[in-house]
């Protein structure tokens, strides 16, 4: 199956909180959107791997996305190398994607940044023909994205564009609290964490409200760039 974007978080619920109003824009209109975690967020001090996995699977299905694959690295351990580097290509050349979308290139969590840069070198060398790569018994045609742009979490990076999620803000929310385990529960004896509060959420509403007055839209997500974006038709921009 090709896809026309591919999402990938290090994280299991990386995408939701940060691009998945994208994500359901773009499905609305047609297109084939897919989500790849790189790890189980094994780490996480709230819930597990497995209940992780079953939250991820939730959440793919409220968003609508075509596939969810998970690559099953280690979480805080997994490096920026050939041998990582050479099961996404696999991924990248599996599903063709036109456009990729990937971790902010820094934040708070050091994860984020490190995933940010794999998925983008990854990206690269999958167009070259002389890294070769087998799936399924299979051998691979290489693949190069068009583009890659890395969303925003946690800390406020300035973005190059935006894009008015308006319409599918609370669609946005409910994949989010698909990981329930990650969120404010009064019940929970687990330990809090920078996610967990009671306001947490608030939080995520007001940083898409915050982009979005920047185009006059009611809520918006922000992404950065590797190279210039082209733009065909003026009258389009809001």
């Amino acid at each position: 199956m090709k896809l026309d974007i591919l999402a990938i978080g290090v994280h299991p619920d990386d995408v939701e909180l940060s691009c998945s109003g994208t994500i359901l824009k773009h499905i609305a209109q047609g297109k084939k959107v897919g989500i790849l975690d790189l790890t189980q967020g094994e780490l996480g001090s709230r819930g597990n791997a497995a209940l992780r996995l079953q939250e991820a699977a939730k959440a793919a299905e409220i968003q609508g996305v075509a596939i969810r694959e998970n690559l099953g690295f280690a979480d805080g351990f997994f490096e920026n190398n050939p041998a990582h580097q050479i099961e996404l290509i696999k991924i990248i050349r599996k599903y063709q994607p036109d456009v990729v979308l990937a971790n902010a290139v820094s934040d708070r969590h050091p994860d984020h940044g490190r995933a940010s840069e794999l998925i983008s070198e990854s990206c690269f060398y999958s167009g070259l023909v002389k890294i070769e790569t087998e799936l399924d018994g299979q051998v691979q045609e290489k693949w190069r994205p068009k583009a890659v742009y890395h969303y925003i979490q946690d800390r406020y990076i300035k973005p190059d564009f935006v894009v008015d999620v308006t319409p599918y803000a609370g669609t946005k929310m409910k994949a989010i609290l698909a990981f329930s385990s990650q969120f404010y529960d009064p019940d929970s004896t687990a330990p809090e964490t920078p996610i967990s509060g009671k306001d947490f959420l608030h939080v995520v509403e007001a940083k898409m409200a915050i982009l979005g007055r920047e185009i006059g839209v009611k809520y918006a997500e922000g992404f950065t760039v590797e190279r210039i974006p082209g733009v065909e038709d003026l009258t389009t921009l809001l």
